[in-house]
């Protein structure tokens, strides 16, 4: 895990935490435990009754036992346009 995140230092990401939320940023850093550090991240917030949501977070630190997965993401997700008809199911908690 550290080399795969090793490799992703300084790149656009995408965290699905165990509650079910999805948060975007550049990762800046990572700890022994997983501990990340996300600069410029906001998380989407998905709902069937609402149209996609994005809210901003700046600099945040996502704890590693919170997190279900890592992945790569296009720098430019931001600017990518999710129309204002766009609806989903949010993500339900992880269950151990």
């Amino acid at each position: 895990m550290a080399t795969y995140l090793q490799e992703m230092m300084n790149q656009t990401i995408s965290v699905i935490t165990n509650d079910g939320r999805n948060i975007i940023g550049v990762l800046k850093g990572f700890d022994q435990c997983v501990n990340l550090i996300l600069d410029d991240s906001f998380e989407r917030v998905f709902s069937l009754k609402e149209p996609v949501e994005a809210v901003e977070l700046g600099l945040y630190i996502v704890r590693g036992d919170n997190i279900s997965v890592i992945g790569g993401v296009p720098e430019d997700i931001r600017e990518q346009v999710i129309d204002d008809q766009t609806r989903a199911a949010p993500l339900k908690p992880l269950v151990h």
